[in-house]
């Protein structure tokens, strides 16, 4: 071998090794601190918008099986969950270094059946009973208080890499119309308050009362009537209760915000929600 052909081998081990050790880096950095997350759907208006950008901090509950990352690409046919590398720390009882969710957190959770990622705000606690009436939210049997806050506004067009269309209040208003919703601020007993928007009258509106069991957590979307959440059974289709190990983390700020179905379509950028702080 040449002097030549032998600075290129070496040259190309020494790339090898700085890309193994950034993934190796990227992979800790994942697993242990923080999950990147985009933003697919509206059930979280106006809070979160689709295409919004936030990690998610990992470090907030302490750790589970759920905190190993899940590497899923349709186009290449890839789909491994946390449950694939960290399987085997399924079932347990605690989380390590744990730290209890508080009532009204952003949270992201794995879906106890399908696996998938959701993000949804933390509604009931352990022992908890939740209702909802003529779509009023009750916490162990007082509701909880909301004040009509006007109308949010939005373009009715496709949003997002997946092009969804949002359910508007004022009916079809066809391409580039005006999207209206009723919005309202609801406050929790401990405090943290937030918007929620509705359409109209919905089948969620009304349920029955759901008493959350001990170790499981109830959440809800924002968005009320355009979210699949805690409100229906994992047997119709719906969320259910979420145990403990299958929280991710907490949701703390958006990070990025495009508007596009692309991040590199920079004239969709949402520069005002860069950083944004959440609540």
């Amino acid at each position: 071998m040449t002097e030549e052909n032998g600075g290129l081998v070496e040259g190309i081990k020494e790339t090898v090794k700085t890309v193994v050790y950034a993934l190796l880096i990227a992979g800790v950095f994942r697993t242990v601190f923080f999950q990147p997350f985009w933003i697919p759907s509206g059930s979280m208006k106006e809070t979160l918008l689709i295409g919004d950008f936030l990690f998610v901090n990992k470090m907030a509950y302490g750790y589970s099986y759920a905190s190993c990352p899940s590497i899923r690409i349709p186009q290449l046919g890839v789909d491994v969950g946390a449950d694939d590398f960290c399987g085997a720390f399924k079932g347990a009882d605690k989380r390590l270094f744990g730290g209890e969710p508080e009532r009204g957190d952003i949270v992201v959770f794995r879906h106890p059946v399908t696996g998938r990622d959701f993000i949804k705000r933390l509604i009931g606690m352990p022992g908890d009973r939740v209702q909802m009436q003529d779509g009023k939210l009750f916490l162990n049997d007082a509701e909880v208080p909301s004040q009509p806050a006007g109308t949010f506004t939005e373009t009715y067009e496709p949003q997002g890499r997946f092009g969804n269309r949002p359910g508007c209040m004022n009916g079809t208003v066809g391409l580039g119309g005006l999207c209206d919703k009723a919005r309202s601020i609801e406050t929790l007993p401990n405090g943290v308050t937030y918007s929620t928007l509705h359409i109209g009258d919905r089948r969620l509106d009304d349920t029955g009362v759901f008493t959350v069991p001990a170790g499981e957590y109830f959440f809800m979307g924002d968005n009320r009537d355009n979210s699949t959440d805690s409100r229906e059974l994992q047997v119709n289709g719906g969320v259910g209760f979420v145990p403990l190990e299958d929280i991710v983390g907490r949701a703390d700020s958006v990070m990025f915000s495009a508007a596009g179905r692309s991040m590199l379509a920079f004239w969709s950028w949402r520069s005002d929600r860069f950083f944004k702080g959440l609540e």
